[in-house]
């Protein structure tokens, strides 16, 4: 079995294959943005969760590592005793809270909610679901903490 970040790394490169195809078919307009939402936004948002969850396992180091990464730092098991938690899970920690990671590990593949309109009243709030864009933005995310933390993983 490959290593929690090597697992982590090539989920992320996953991921980025799916957008690209995502982002190639939405530029080629020739099926609705509803559909590709559908069609690539679940493949990748699981690939970014693989990523993101070997990742956390990468950085905790835990005594077994299990079939199946988590998907949030509360789904780790508690550290040995008398050892610390890492910054790098603390960090996390917050950014699942508030932000764009939240938005990454709450996002759903769910259809958005028509909002009915009263009679008379052209006006609806209609929620867009996450598209290319966001996607790309979570990748350079996920990207950038990969890079950043993994120099300070490589020091111990």
């Amino acid at each position: 079995m490959s290593s929690p970040r090597g697992l982590a790394n090539h989920h992320l490169y996953l991921a980025r294959l799916v957008l690209t195809a995502w982002q190639r078919d939405a530029a080629a307009a020739e099926v609705p943005a509803g559909t590709l939402v559908a069609a690539f936004g679940p493949a990748c948002h699981q690939h970014l969760l693989r990523a993101y969850g070997w990742f956390l396992l990468a950085i905790s180091s835990p005594a077994e590592v299990p079939t199946a990464p988590p998907t949030r730092v509360s789904e780790l098991p508690p550290p040995p005793q008398g050892r610390a938690v890492p910054a790098e899970l603390r960090e996390f920690q917050l950014l699942e809270s508030e932000g764009w990671l939240a938005d990454l590990v709450n996002w759903s593949a769910a259809e958005p909610v028509a909002a009915r309109r009263s009679f008379g009243n052209l006006a609806t709030a209609s929620q867009q679901p996450a598209g290319p864009q966001r996607f790309s933005e979570w990748v350079q995310g996920l990207d950038e903490c990969f890079a950043r933390m993994g120099d300070s993983l490589d020091e111990y």
